[in-house]
């Protein structure tokens, strides 16, 4: 079983991952959702991309492969280290749904950081039970 799952905040229940460590990796907290409907255990935004790279995306969305490499370059970078221990040390222990508010999960960091996790976990071996 894949250790990561993702979801968008407004299409699916909380329930459906009862058994999962449901993680917001959003920078900003998606708009009109409580903390209730959202039914994150954790927000944890140091994981996702900084405003300036965020930003520069969203005034052409086009470059969509720069954007992503300056992703990969942030996860590996001191920032986001800690961010990325942390999602791997849940994921060692139960799966992990990275909650999303972005409308394109496929053109957004998400399938960059999902990408990064698994490389990264993979170095590190997985912990037993």
């Amino acid at each position: 079983m894949d250790a990561f799952t993702v979801r968008r905040v407004y299409d699916d229940a909380p329930s459906a991952d009862a058994d999962h460590t449901r993680v917001l990796v959003d920078r900003l907290w998606p708009r009109g959702v409580s903390k209730e409907r959202a039914g994150v255990d954790e927000w944890l935004k140091d994981v996702a991309p900084s405003s300036e790279l965020r930003s520069w995306y969203h005034q052409d969305t086009s470059r969509y492969e720069e954007f992503a490499s300056r992703y990969e370059h942030e996860l590996d970078g001191a920032e986001r280290r800690e961010a990325v221990d942390h999602l791997l040390e849940i994921a060692a222990d139960r799966p992990v749904t990275l909650v999303t508010s972005v409308k394109d999960v496929e053109h957004s960091h998400v399938p960059t950081l999902v990408r990064h996790l698994r490389e990264r976990g993979g170095r590190r071996g997985r912990r037993t039970r």
